[in-house]
């Protein structure tokens, strides 16, 4: 197995309010640490620790990002983690770091072990250029990491994480994982999925952000019921017009009546 998943920490929201340091014109690139961080998903490429470059093991998540609210989350490659964040200058600092705690496999340990360790020294040096970052210890150990953009609205495969309604949202049932996912054509003009149990197609016109969807026509399956309730909850978004909002690789689309999904971006 690739992981085995022993306990799952909880993580917190840990509110800070975030100190802009003021762009002293250094040989940072010219560009204040809080101006071009915060807000910004990076993706982790490499550690140094002594001399020692480590890249990122295949299929591993590793990224960063600091909210502009003062924390900061991201994955060290096997686990998950949170912090506080504050900048002083050039310099960011990433303290009461709080994790996930699984198992894997050995490489991705390793890495994991010296990214958070780098991470989590004391005060980072910020050094940006273009697309790149450069998170650097007083002991001259490094963290490298390149701007990752948003998914593409069109053309990637959303699947289904949660559905809300009225400003609540619920994450869907463990058999319904997975299950559910939409796909947008920019040249044709329509959507296409599959809705938990059936197949869906639907004329879906983008624009300024909201997207409106045609009545769906879907195949005609029985399945579970945790599977039917999640494509009649999904059904509720088409023939009507919906909101949409991209962060990274989150999808949000909110329907005029209230009904909500929210999907990732299949890797």
């Amino acid at each position: 197995m690739d992981k085995q998943r022993f306990t799952l920490a909880v993580l917190a929201v840990l509110p800070l309010v975030m100190a802009c340091g003021s762009d002293t014109g250094g040989d940072t690139g010219g560009v204040s640490a809080a101006s071009g961080v915060p807000g910004v998903h990076w993706k982790v490429d490499s550690v140094t620790v002594d001399g020692t470059t480590r890249h990122v093991p295949a299929e591993a998540d590793a990224d960063l990002r600091i909210g502009k609210d003062g924390t900061a989350e991201g994955h060290y490659a096997c686990n998950q983690f949170s912090a506080k964040a504050a900048f002083t200058d050039h310099h960011v600092e990433l303290t009461h770091a709080r994790q996930t705690l699984m198992a894997c496999e050995p490489n991705r340990m390793a890495f994991e072990r010296a990214l958070a360790a780098t991470l989590t020294d004391d005060s980072l040096t910020v050094e940006t250029k273009g697309d790149r970052l450069t998170l650097t210890t007083h002991d001259g150990d490094r963290v490298q990491l390149t701007k990752e953009q948003d998914a593409p609205l069109h053309g990637t495969k959303w699947t289904i994480t949660s559905l809300g309604e009225n400003g609540t949202t619920a994450n869907l049932p463990q058999q319904s994982k997975g299950t559910a996912y939409l796909t947008f054509d920019k040249k044709s003009g329509k959507v296409t999925g599959r809705l938990g149990c059936n197949h869906v197609t639907a004329k879906a016109t983008v624009r300024d952000g909201r997207i409106a969807l045609g009545p769906a026509s879907t195949t005609r399956m029985m399945c579970d019921a945790s599977l039917m309730h999640t494509e009649k909850s999904l059904l509720r978004l088409f023939d009507g017009t919906a909101t949409y909002e991209l962060d990274h690789r989150t999808l949000t689309l909110t329907s005029e009546n209230g009904e909500s999904a929210e999907a990732v971006a299949a890797r």
